[in-house]
């Protein structure tokens, strides 16, 4: 590959931090592992839906809630991993094309929850330019705290959907797990919704 292959260097909780900032009705799908410790750091929400062993699916899950509430804006959070795992769902994001859903992959390039294996992204594989390709209505790399701020603004945009690559340093965070409880987690996100539990 002819292209350098940039680290990242921002702090993933300060990223996650600053980008839910006022985050009013935002929905939060966090993606598993440190995706979701950093939601949580940020401080729990009834309006967070974190996802525990479901690798891959966050994108899909966030454009079902987008389309389906349409009322609210919606950002999946999750990491290069996951996202590389549900690599296929970005061409039907790019179809579907909800235009309140967003979609940001922490991306430190390598596979952090199983090893620290280095992912595709640590050898270039760029995914702000496979969701470009794909069709996405805005796709870009950040690489430094200007652009959260520039995300930030978009997460409320009407534009078509989005999706950003953060470029995040590769080290470890305190883990700050979210609640275990799936049933719980549905229940609440849904009573936040204003929907009975099931």
């Amino acid at each position: 590959m002819s292209e350098v292959i940039q680290n990242g260097t921002l702090d993933r909780r300060e990223v996650v931090a600053r980008l839910l900032v006022g985050r009013k009705k935002l929905l939060i799908v966090g993606g598993i592992g440190s995706a979701s410790f950093d939601v949580m750091a940020a401080g729990d929400h009834d309006n967070n839906y974190y996802l525990w062993g479901a690798m891959g699916s966050a994108a899909m899950i966030g454009l079902g809630l987008a389309t389906a509430r349409p009322d609210h804006s919606v950002l999946v959070l999750t990491g290069d991993g996951d996202m590389l795992m549900g690599f296929g769902a970005l061409a039907t994001i790019a179809i579907r094309n909800p235009a309140n859903l967003t979609i940001a992959v922490l991306d430190n390039g390598y596979f952090g929850q199983t090893g620290w294996q280095e992912s595709h992204t640590g050898r270039g594989l760029a995914l702000e330019k496979v969701a470009k390709t794909c069709g996405f209505s805005w796709s870009g790399k950040i690489i430094n705290l200007a652009g959260i701020d520039d995300l930030r603004q978009r997460l409320d945009s009407r534009c078509g959907v989005k999706f950003a690559v953060i470029k995040i340093a590769a080290n470890t965070s305190p883990r700050v797990p979210p609640p275990r409880d799936g049933v719980y987690i549905k229940n609440r996100f849904r009573s936040a919704l204003g929907l009975e539990p099931i």
